[in-house]
């Protein structure tokens, strides 16, 4: 070998070798979501194949077995339809079309994940109007949270047999990223079938360097999402920055990985990242506390008792049934009240009730075992509970 060939292939070793992801910290968290893309389910050929499906699988049950909860957030539905029709649907089908085939792949998704783990799967499907309806959205969180306290792993995909706009690529990226709001996730992991961000398109520029971390709304970042030149200008990657930008308002990480590397998923299970994180700038509770602090005038406001005005203010209670005295205008579940204390001085609290104006007077007073007997249902033992509260000093009275 020539000298100048060996300068050639030690100056490509340096390029690979910078190409590489090093290994990083994987953000710890105790519930998750987990977002899969078609091409990780479908095996490099037709119809959905448990090649990379059954690594990824075996990740989320190590989770389960260290006591974390994880929500699957799967594509893969129209793909499955396809393979099941003995005539595929002509190119450019239509919309139409595209709905029929999810809902003939929605079994055989569900059918696939569930041989894949010892737990019950249960499908939830889900619209954007689902995510808009405050009432449905908390009806939405609700079915999720108690599907995880039961032990069940949800997955989730677009209710696209319904849906009004056409599908498109990367649309449960972003839906993802409502689910981890929706259920106050610490983390959104993204499996991809590529290593992770780039500066470029590394199969086309060799100098390409892996983005490792980043602020998920770093202008940098953004405007490369932007750039259809750029890695993360493609279609499918410019979704997940998108949805990364979703997670962080909501205080929420997000992690992109190598779905198709089984060393990838292996050190997964080490908690440790080779793959891009893309940070929130506050934790998911600061910016939901933030976001009551700021919102929109309230709906309404619940007069509470003097034991209740001490519980509050000391930030760690949520406010029970017991310690309400009346309420004020007309509100429904899921809107944002003010809590006020019994000489209506001054606001204690803000925060979204889990019950209406009218259900509230009902059972004012009561004991939160009691709700279901005068209601004659449930949403839950608490009026507001603290993940949905913040507590209001004076300064912030005088500028609300």
């Amino acid at each position: 070998m020539s000298r100048n060939e060996s300068v050639i292939q030690a100056a490509e070793s340096d390029v690979e070798t910078s190409n590489r992801f090093r290994e990083q910290a994987l953000p710890d968290f105790k519930r998750a979501v987990l977002k899969i893309g078609s091409s990780l389910l479908t095996g490099d050929g037709d119809g959905l194949s448990t090649r990379y499906a059954s690594g990824i699988a075996q990740f989320v049950a190590h989770c389960h077995a260290r006591g974390r909860e994880v929500v699957l957030v799967s594509s893969g539905a129209v793909a499955a339809g396809h393979s099941l029709l003995r005539r595929q649907p002509d190119a450019g089908a239509g919309l139409a079309a595209k709905q029929a085939l999810a809902a003939l792949g929605q079994t055989p998704l569900i059918t696939l994940w569930q041989n894949l783990f010892d737990r019950p799967v249960a499908q939830v499907l889900l619209s954007y109007d689902d995510l808009r309806n405050r009432r449905r959205y908390l009806n939405a969180r609700a079915t999720l949270c108690e599907l995880l306290t039961l032990g069940a792993l949800p997955v989730v995909n677009e209710n696209d047999t319904v849906a009004v706009d056409e599908l498109q690529l990367g649309d449960n990226d972003n839906l993802a990223a409502f689910v981890a709001a929706l259920i106050d996730a610490e983390l959104l992991l993204i499996a991809t079938d590529v290593d992770g961000l780039y500066t470029a398109p590394p199969g086309l520029d060799p100098a390409a360097q892996p983005i490792e971390i980043m602020q998920a709304g770093a202008p940098k970042l953004l405007a490369m999402a932007s750039d259809t030149n750029s890695a993360v200008g493609t279609g499918g990657m410019r979704t997940k920055i998108e949805a990364a930008t979703k997670a962080a308002a909501a205080g929420i990480d997000t992690v992109l990985f190598n779905g198709r590397n089984i060393t990838t998923l292996g050190l997964l299970e080490q908690n440790r990242l080779c793959g891009t994180r893309l940070r929130a700038d506050n934790t998911r509770l600061q910016a939901r506390k933030y976001w009551l602090k700021h919102a929109p005038s309230a709906f309404g406001r619940i007069r509470v008792d003097a034991g209740a005005v001490r519980a509050l203010r000391d930030g760690r209670a949520s406010l029970l049934p017991s310690g309400v005295v009346d309420t004020e205008g007309r509100f429904s579940r899921g809107d944002v009240v003010d809590i006020i204390g019994p000489d209506d001085a001054h606001r204690i609290a803000r925060g979204i009730s889990q019950y209406a104006a009218r259900e509230i007077i009902r059972i004012a007073g009561q004991h939160s075992r009691q709700i279901e007997a005068i209601l004659g249902y449930s949403y839950g033992e608490t009026v507001v509970h603290r993940n949905d509260l913040v507590t209001l000093d004076s300064s912030a009275n005088n500028n609300l």
